[in-house]
């Protein structure tokens, strides 16, 4: 790897524009290519190939496009496919350049938050079946509980721009009560789905007070942060400049108009094709 290039963050669909959002908000110094691949989401109820498959096609094409540090800002692929892609696909693709996912970052931070270690996951159901939020948090916290939660429905309300919608509290609720009803005892609940911020304000609603919601955005942009500082031979070829190009498999209208929704901002998007 010789050249630089932007920071890649690819996402199922539109939910990476949190994580983006809060990555550019700490570093704001460098260039990043958002790839979404919004003609194919949701991810959450696809087979372990399949995400495999399409976010490696997402991977290969963000490094054609120069970048050299790609994050997966998908919770199910990162559950699914980079274990796959750090040790099988990037030493051919090329060792140089690097992977990461958002799962580790979260799961780091939960032992400082939760008192009574009881925690709650909500998530896809790709992300819950995968079991890679139990193990990593086993990994760094043995003694802590984790009791997960998948929920089908609050990825297609906010892909179809439904979050706000009346609707959506029926599907938030039941969800939280099924989770609260399995353990009473929890004080921190992970939001393992980087879409699930759009529905924050209706979460909160239905979520008792004491409990702590973690949204990963932060955490994944802190993570980064040091990540780079630790890791000079990647953060030299990371393009300065503050700049921010998207992509998308769907159409650009679409795009333009879920992304004001999440970033409160216009955006240059273009389509392009994975395969």
């Amino acid at each position: 790897m010789t050249t630089t290039g932007p920071i890649g963050i690819f996402d199922s669909g539109y939910g990476g524009l949190t994580i983006l959002d809060k990555i550019r908000s700490l570093l704001p110094q460098y260039n990043y290519l958002y790839l979404g691949d919004n003609a194919r989401t949701p991810y959450g109820t696809r087979s372990f190939e399949v995400v495999y498959e399409f976010t490696l096609q997402a991977v290969r094409k963000l490094f054609e496009l120069g970048c050299p540090l790609v994050i997966l800002a998908c919770n199910t692929a990162s559950a699914k496919a980079l274990r796959s892609i750090q040790q099988q696909d990037l030493p051919h693709l090329d060792p140089a350049r690097r992977v990461l996912g958002v799962i580790r970052p979260t799961v780091e931070c939960i032992g400082n938050l939760t008192q009574t270690r009881h925690v709650g996951l909500l998530a896809t159901e790709g992300t819950v079946k995968s079991q890679s939020y139990p193990l990593e948090i086993h990994k760094l916290y043995p003694e802590i509980r984790l009791t997960s939660v998948s929920c089908p429905m609050w990825v297609p309300l906010i892909e179809n721009n439904e979050a706000q919608s009346p609707g959506a509290d029926y599907f938030v609720q039941k969800y939280l009560d099924r989770l609260l009803s399995q353990d009473p005892e929890i004080d921190t609940i992970i939001l393992g789905c980087t879409h699930y911020p759009l529905l924050l304000d209706k979460i909160r609603c239905y979520t008792p007070s004491h409990i702590r919601l973690v949204e990963q955005g932060k955490y994944v942009a802190a993570s980064l942060k040091d990540y780079l500082i630790r890791h000079p031979e990647i953060r030299t070829h990371c393009e300065t400049g503050g700049n921010c190009l998207f992509l998308t498999t769907e159409s650009v209208e679409k795009f333009r108009e879920s992304a004001h929704v999440f970033l409160h901002q216009e955006v240059q998007v273009r389509t392009i094709a994975l395969e």
